[in-house]
């Protein structure tokens, strides 16, 4: 079973205004994660979902596939489960949210996913990696921890577990905003009412688990480095710049 990635890519951006556009590298950011995602062996189809005429414009130019999406979702999630259900998705069929800032995801993190997903009887799996211990108290790096088969147990802002004794042989994972979900439970989602700890900690992903759905994970290295300032941006300018010498 081939997944579809759904790539959810907004023009309006507090940090980085028109990012998905922004085209240093000869290429428009966008560009990029399409490129990176159909790289994975597991992959049928790539979809550009966004609520922005010019960004659908940019990737129907270089070949991709665009769908326009409403503009007045709460989540990304929401997003998502409207672009599956435009593309009559099968309730069983897998659909992988690659975020449109994230132009070095590793292929191989999408067909991991995919094949945790498709080995299981789970509605949802996202990605895990080590993080190290002194970056653990910072609210921006989302903690995850498990249990000893791999599923979720919370997610957190907090540095969780926390290490009462301070001895330091505590282990944190950071959870990386990469997501597999079976089409049905896309569907299911959107009816969910927001829950306390999600509004709380400001994580979308936590509403599954406190109304009782299960998410795998699946550790992977690879730390999850995004676009978000124009900053780092230009480090990945500079890193494509590198790489093409």
């Amino acid at each position: 079973m081939n997944a579809t990635v759904i790539i959810p890519a907004r023009y309006a951006s507090t940090r980085l205004p028109g990012k998905p556009l922004l085209a240093e590298t000869g290429k428009p950011l966008i560009q990029h994660v399409v490129e990176a995602v159909r790289g994975a062996r597991r992959v049928g189809r790539v979809v550009v979902a966004t609520d922005d005429a010019r960004i659908a414009e940019a990737v129907r130019g270089f070949g991709g596939e665009a769908l326009m999406t409403r503009a007045d979702h709460r989540c990304g999630t929401d997003r998502l489960a409207e672009a599956a259900e435009t593309l009559h998705l099968a309730d069983e069929a897998i659909v992988v949210n690659v975020q449109g800032d994230e132009p070095e995801v590793p292929p191989a993190a999408v067909d991991l996913l995919a094949d945790l997903l498709a080995g299981s009887d789970a509605p949802m799996a996202t990605l895990i990696t080590p993080l190290p211990a002194g970056q653990a108290a910072d609210p921006n790096r989302v903690k995850c921890v498990t249990d000893r088969t791999g599923r979720a147990l919370y997610f957190s802002r907090a540095p969780i577990p926390f290490d009462r004794d301070a001895g330091g042989g505590v282990s944190y994972f950071l959870h990386l905003g990469i997501y597999a979900y079976r089409t049905a439970f896309l569907k299911r989602f959107t009816t969910l009412p927001p829950t306390p700890a999600e509004r709380a900690e400001k994580l979308e992903q936590l509403r599954a688990l406190e109304h009782g759905y299960a998410i795998l994970t699946a550790e992977i290295r690879y730390d999850g480095a995004g676009i978000d300032t124009p900053e780092d941006y230009a480090a990945f300018v500079e890193r494509i710049r590198r790489g093409s010498r």
